[in-house]
């Protein structure tokens, strides 16, 4: 059963959100009354991007930006403050997955792990505090992954990229601690989304029958999470990671 909460006069800006996990939190988050800026990365994605705004009874907008360049990031925020007067709620969802053995990671492939899910998550959070602190308001929610806790042949990229993530926001929020701004994780346990479509099947099937639950996770599975932390009910959860996993990771 979905949960809700009340997130009306809300700005929520939410990276990666043409499809995936991020699809699922935008839906979720227009149905319980926020104003939703959904960021997609390139050309190909503004339609599926537009027709989630276009499909929900909330209101939204969409907006073309790599999380991965400082400048697009910058013009992002600045772009959204001047158009709702605020931005509340930040969800640092944008992520790329690719799988290799250490010793063939590629220098690009390395870099542009690093580039998209922790300089993204970074870029994004600067620009956002600023606005955040003057209303002294403001949740940062930041997606990693429960394979940052326990590791995963062929991932060593993207577990390291996670991993920083969750280190991030642990020390933002001790920074951030005594103001009205809450800075936590989600870490999802496998989730049938695009991103999974270039990992091999034996691989994913290895992840399957790890899970004590039995299955990949679906997106309803994992949206509930981001939801609460969103919420003004959780203003006493900074610098968590919560972890809907199916089991597959106590924390």
């Amino acid at each position: 059963m979905a949960i809700s909460c009340d997130l009306t006069g809300q700005v929520a800006l939410i990276t990666g959100a043409s499809s995936g996990i991020g699809k699922g939190v935008a839906e979720s988050f227009l149905n319980n009354g926020a104003t939703v800026i959904v960021n997609y990365p390139k050309k190909a994605e503004e339609e599926p991007a537009n027709r989630l705004i276009a499909n929900s009874m909330g209101i939204g907008s969409t907006y073309l930006a790599d999380v991965s360049v400082e400048s697009e990031v910058t013009r992002m925020v600045e772009h959204i403050v001047g158009k709702f007067g605020k931005l509340d709620i930040l969800v640092n969802n944008a992520g790329i997955a690719r799988s290799a053995t250490v010793e063939n990671i590629t220098t690009k492939d390395w870099l542009d792990m690093f580039s998209v899910h922790v300089n993204g998550t970074f870029f994004c959070t600067r620009a956002a505090l600023p606005h955040m602190y003057k209303r002294n308001y403001g949740r940062i929610i930041n997606t990693t992954s429960q394979l940052a806790y326990k590791g995963a042949p062929g991932f060593a990229h993207y577990t390291a990229a996670k991993g920083a993530i969750i280190s991030f926001t642990r020390t933002l929020a001790l920074e951030v601690g005594k103001r009205n701004v809450c800075v936590n994780s989600v870490a999802p346990g496998a989730t049938k989304t695009p991103i999974l479509d270039g990992v091999p099947d034996d691989i994913l099937e290895g992840i399957r029958a790890n899970i004590p639950r039995g299955i990949l996770a679906e997106i309803e599975d994992i949206v509930g999470t981001y939801l609460f932390l969103a919420s003004r009910d959780a203003s006493h959860y900074r610098g968590q990671c919560l972890s809907p996993n199916g089991g597959d990771v106590f924390l």
